[in-house]
């Protein structure tokens, strides 16, 4: 069964809509791609979520992953795997401490009656700067992260 990102992150976003009243946002390389329409090499989901979810209300969201066919794997790094795919989630209120962007400032979209955010290429290009600095993102990620830096500076160059 070939792996569809985009709908595992779909499945996942309207149960958070229905059952906890979050509107995800869809991050990392499937949100870039999913901006950009380029393909992009990435195994998993990376989902920005309020905070209170990820401290105070946990188990009504680990539930939620659980009941679609998902494990706890890392509890540390809040990642969740059903042997297809893995899926972090991170709080949204830290894109503000990393970068700047306010959560307020970020699109909404709505596809099917399901409600997600997505952050714009100017924002990634925020966030891709600052990866490419960040200590352990240089050891794990870096030359990834600034070929995503280098194709975003590409389109932003195309677009003006």
């Amino acid at each position: 069964m070939k792996i569809n990102l985009e709908r595992d992150f779909s499945i996942l976003a309207s149960e958070l809509n229905k059952k906890l009243k979050i509107i995800p946002l869809m991050y990392g390389s499937l949100g870039l791609e999913h901006i950009t329409s380029i393909k992009l090499k990435h195994s998993d989901i990376d989902i920005l979520i309020p905070k209170i979810f990820i401290n105070e209300r946990w188990n009504d969201l680990k539930k939620i992953v659980e009941s679609l066919g998902y494990r706890l794997e890392d509890i540390r790094e809040h990642e969740f795997s059903n042997d297809r795919v893995r899926i972090a989630f991170s709080d949204i209120e830290e894109l503000e401490a990393f970068v700047g962007i306010k959560e307020q400032d970020i699109m909404e979209k709505e596809i099917n009656q399901i409600k997600y955010k997505v952050l714009s290429l100017e924002q990634y290009e925020m966030v891709y700067k600052k990866s490419i600095k960040d200590g352990y993102r240089i050891q794990m990620r870096n030359k990834k992260d600034q070929e995503k830096l280098d194709l975003i500076n590409r389109l932003m160059k195309k677009s003006n």
